[in-house]
C-alpha cells in the first residue's frame, strides 16, 4: 500500500468520525460514491485534487490540511518545531496557496496564505475558530449575512467556528495573510 495514501485516508476517517458522519453522509456531502470513500479511507485509492477538494469542503477542512496529514504522521513530534522560510507543506487553500508554518500533529494550523483573487469565491465554513492577520495588501473579508470588513496591512480579525466566510483582494496586486486555524478535534 501507498503510505501517503494510507495517511491521507486515515485523516479523512478521523475527521469524518470527529464530525459524527457516516461514510454515506460524507459521500452525499462531497458528491462522491461511498465505495470510493471507503477505499480512500483504507489507503487503497488516491484522490484526485478535485475529489480531495470536495472531501475537504464537506469536512470543513482544506486540501492543504488533508495533504499535510500524510506528513504529520511521519513528522517529528518534539515540543519545539522550527520551520524555515523555504520549508513547510505548500498547496491549494481556498482561492490561493497556503504554506503550513508547523509540522506534526498540533492543536492549530498556523499558515502563510497568498492570494490575488479579486472576485469573491464560495463561502467556507468549519468548526474551528480562525484568526487572520494581513501582512500585505488590502483584503475584504465577507461573513455570510453580516457586514464585511476591509482589512489593510497590520489589521486582523478573529471569528468563531461555524461562521460562513470568504476573502478576496480589494485591489490588484494580491495579498498575503498570516492565518491560524484551530483544529476542532483539539477542543
Amino acid at each position: 500500500m501507498d503510505l501517503q495514501a494510507e495517511r491521507i485516508g486515515s485523516r479523512i476517517r478521523q475527521l469524518r468520525r470527529a464530525r459524527g458522519l457516516t461514510l454515506v453522509q460524507l459521500a452525499v456531502s462531497a458528491d462522491l460514491s461511498h465505495p470510493f470513500l471507503s477505499q480512500l479511507e483504507r489507503g487503497r485509492a488516491r484522490p484526485s485534487m478535485t475529489s480531495l477538494e470536495k472531501i475537504a469542503r464537506a469536512l470543513g477542512s482544506s486540501q492543504l490540511e488533508l495533504m499535510a496529514a500524510a506528513e504529520d504522521d511521519a513528522a517529528d513530534q518534539s515540543d519545539i518545531v522550527v520551520v524555515h522560510a523555504d520549508q513547510g507543506t505548500r498547496g491549494p487553500y481556498g482561492d490561493g496557496e497556503g504554506r503550513l508554518l508547523v509540522h506534526g500533529r498540533r492543536r492549530f494550523h498556523p499558515m502563510e496564505f497568498r492570494g490575488s483573487n479579486q472576485v469573491p469565491g464560495e463561502f467556507y465554513e468549519h468548526e474551528g475558530d480562525e484568526f487572520l492577520h494581513v501582512v500585505s495588501g488590502v483584503v475584504i473579508v465577507d461573513f455570510d449575512g453580516r457586514e464585511s470588513s476591509v482589512l489593510r496591512a497590520g489589521d486582523s480579525v478573529y471569528f468563531a467556528g461555524g461562521i460562513r466566510h470568504r476573502w478576496h483582494a480589494a485591489e490588484p496586486g494580491g495579498y498575503r495573510l498570516f492565518v491560524v486555524k484551530e483544529k476542532p478535534e483539539s477542543r
